[in-house]
């Protein structure tokens, strides 16, 4: 290794490699544990990218791949081994506002594409809670989701193109700019989503929209669950394709973010068992508003919702979205555990309910925050005040969450990846035969596997099954 470390200071400069206190320092951060890595390597550019792939590649040595280390899943758990963080990589290289692109490199900061974006004019819509820090790399390489898919689609559906390194330095790129090509393979498909296991992602070619003229925001109360969904679809028919965002607060939640020590308050009363922030962004302010009032009236008269109150200004729309945004008030339920699922909006109702009664056995004082995107099917789930943060716990808190989705048909996976903390969970929303074609697909690209090693597939034989 020392070896190995030698050839990449030499390859990268003193800027380029951080080791001890300084390794450990850059390590801290996010909700997932990163371990301890034997050196951070910082390059500058997608050369330097190439150059240390193709050393640790000779070597055999493992590289795990950094964006704002922000996932939940310790996708970037790196203890012992290099890791490789593009946050010197952070220039847009170039806003095309006529041709609807942005062209930025990976470890730009999702927030300051947007802002920059919009300062243009135009919109990036992909919009999350770690926006201040999460990295374009990062969301690409998990596929991110957030608060506007209901409408613009995950990650996948905002990239146009992309350049990744592969496993032995080979710079593969693919800067397409046309929303439409179909000239063979998509190859930039295999490295989205693929956590930094199949490729690094150094460049992206982001699809822009048109900046809305118009922005609607209200906090409604909801008295049944059935009346969520038939509340969603009277919103997406009244609205025309401009409802932009359909966010589900289970009451405890609710709660949570409206009593101290939190600083958000409530703009309902309390005592309702669901709260969604709906959103509508549009092209005429005055008539745009006239038909959100207008399609929240006629729900309160169809007895979809029970009460409602809309944004007057951007100070009520910003409070509005603090509250679904101060995830971080989960905390106060330690030991806790998060879970970001996918099923039908069918099942949720008695999915989470089952949850409950399955937590409730084990655990009598549980706690359990539920909230999340529901117009795409994600819900965040978060038991609380578990007995405490072992490994034990959590097994048997993922077989209750887990147990209860697999028997629905659901995703233990809706936006933040597998990474190592859901490994032993991928069959359970995998056919045996998508997990072997996976296996192709590292075998072939990664033969080494040293790319985010471990992540994703478990890294002993194919035979392999999922936790039972």
């Amino acid at each position: 290794m020392d070896d190995l470390i030698a050839k990449l200071k030499a390859a990268l400069g003193p800027a380029g490699v951080l080791e001890g206190e300084e390794a450990a320092a850059k390590a801290q951060g996010g909700w997932s544990k990163l371990g301890v890595p034997r050196a951070v390597l910082r390059p500058a550019s997608t050369e330097e990218v190439s150059k240390v792939l193709k050393l640790c590649h000779a070597a055999g040595e493992g590289v795990v791949p950094w964006g704002g280390k922000t996932g939940l899943v310790e996708g970037g758990e790196a203890d012992g081994h290099l890791a490789l963080s593009l946050e010197r990589m952070n220039k847009i290289e170039e806003i095309d506002v006529a041709g609807g692109t942005a062209t930025v490199q990976a470890g730009c900061v999702l927030q300051t594409v947007c802002e920059a974006v919009e300062a243009k004019g135009a919109l990036f819509p992909l919009d999350l809670g770690a926006r201040g820090s999460a990295t374009i790399g990062g969301n690409i390489s998990t596929n991110a989701g957030g608060n506007r898919v209901i409408r613009y689609g995950m990650a996948r559906d905002l990239v146009l193109g992309l350049e990744a390194v592969l496993a032995d330095g080979t710079v593969m790129t693919s800067m397409n700019h046309l929303i439409k090509n179909n000239a063979g393979y998509d190859l930039k498909q295999l490295f989205i989503g693929s956590e930094g296991t199949l490729g690094v992602v150094t460049r992206a070619v982001l699809r822009l929209r048109p900046k809305p003229m118009s922005q609607d925001t209200a906090f409604v109360a909801v008295e049944e669950f059935g009346q969520l969904s038939k509340f969603l679809r009277h919103m997406e028919r009244a609205l025309g394709g401009t409802l932009s965002a359909f966010e589900v607060m289970w009451e405890d939640f609710y709660k949570l973010v409206t009593t101290e020590p939190a600083k958000g308050k409530a703009p309902l009363a309390y005592g309702h068992p669901y709260y969604v922030l709906v959103e509508s962004m549009g092209g005429d302010q005055e008539a745009d508003s006239a038909r959100f009032e207008a399609a929240l009236m006629a729900a309160l008269e169809a007895g979809e919702v029970s009460d409602a109150i809309i944004a007057k200004n951007q100070a009520e729309r910003d409070q509005m979205w603090s509250l679904r945004d101060d995830v971080a008030q989960v905390a106060r339920n330690w030991p806790i555990f998060t879970f970001d699922v996918s099923l039908k909006i069918a099942d949720m109702e008695s999915y989470i309910a089952e949850v409950r009664e399955g937590l409730k056995a084990k655990w009598p004082a549980h706690t359990l925050m539920v909230f999340g995107h529901l117009g795409d099917g994600n819900l965040h789930v978060i038991p609380g005040t578990i007995s405490d943060h072992s490994p034990e716990s959590r097994k048997a808190v993922e077989a209750v969450v887990y147990g209860a989705l697999r028997k629905r048909g659901g995703s233990v996976s809706a936006e933040h990846g597998i990474g190592l903390e859901k490994r032993p969970y991928l069959g359970w929303s995998r056919s045996p035969e998508e997990v072997a074609l996976m296996r192709v697909l590292k075998q072939a690209l990664d033969p080494k596997n040293i790319l985010n090693p471990g992540k994703v597939l478990e890294p002993a034989s194919p035979r392999v099954k999922a936790a039972e």
